[in-house]
């Protein structure tokens, strides 16, 4: 069992169903391992219904030092929220966010986004980006792109565009499931520890829900690239690790 580290942020999921909530843990947990994550779901019976004195002992447990994440499935699990909110004292109070985006996908990508080390403001935005479109084909590369188009782009030749001195790889995925949950969280991680901004197929490579609505199976093309000249060790940290298969092979 991974030890959960003490300074990042917690998270607490608040749903009218008790295993709702600790299926979202159970998911989570694979991909922000040292996040302590904490289920809320039901009544004090566990029950369908929401628990007041659950989400308080929530908030208390979550908390290891960097301030706790609060999401809700429905309505009436927001009141309760805010109602154990209320309940702390005023300092504490400025410690808790309560975060109003889907439960599973914001969840998920808040999770990731402490297991990165994100401070509260970074886990709530991160978990904000499930209300936005993250799927769009804009500057995607063609998974049949072929190499002399792969070199044109890194090298410029052939091109006076702009994007002439834009740095780039192109691998192929070769584990055999893609880059599900798992492995997009893995990629994700690495990707935040650089500070080059770095694109995936055209989306953020930083953003795990950009990431996994990609729907990268195995034998696809990934193209990485960055306008910054710095980013060449990012890129190539990052293709080594989506050609090592993740350990799935």
């Amino acid at each position: 069992m991974v030890a959960v580290s003490a300074g990042r942020v917690g998270l607490v999921f608040v749903s009218h169903s008790d295993k709702i909530a600790t299926g979202l843990v159970d998911l989570a947990a694979q991909m922000a391992p040292t996040v302590r994550l904490i289920a809320a779901g039901g009544t004090d019976t566990d029950g369908i219904g929401t628990s007041f004195e659950k989400i308080s002992d929530g908030i208390v447990s979550a908390d290891t030092g960097g301030g706790v994440v609060i999401l809700c499935d429905l309505g009436s699990a927001f009141l309760t929220a805010e109602t154990a909110r209320d309940f702390l004292e005023e300092s504490e109070q400025e410690r808790v966010r309560i975060v109003d985006a889907p439960l599973v996908e914001g969840g998920v990508a808040a999770a990731v986004a402490a297991e990165t080390g994100g401070d509260l403001d970074a886990v709530v935005a991160a978990a904000l980006t499930a209300l936005q479109q993250t799927n769009t084909t804009a500057g995607h590369t063609p998974d049949d792109a072929t190499a002399e188009d792969i070199v044109r782009n890194e090298t410029g030749e052939g091109t006076d565009s702009p994007e002439a001195n834009v740095l780039s790889r192109t691998v192929i995925l070769v584990n055999k499931d893609g880059l599900h949950a798992r492995p997009a969280a893995e990629f994700v991680n690495l990707a935040s520890t650089f500070s080059v901004p770095i694109t995936v197929n055209g989306t953020d490579a930083s953003s795990l829900l950009s990431i996994m609505s990609l729907g990268l199976a195995r034998g696809s093309s990934v193209h990485l690239s960055s306008t910054d000249p710095a980013a060449g060790p990012a890129i190539d940290a990052l293709a080594d690790l989506l050609e090592s298969g993740f350990g799935e092979n």
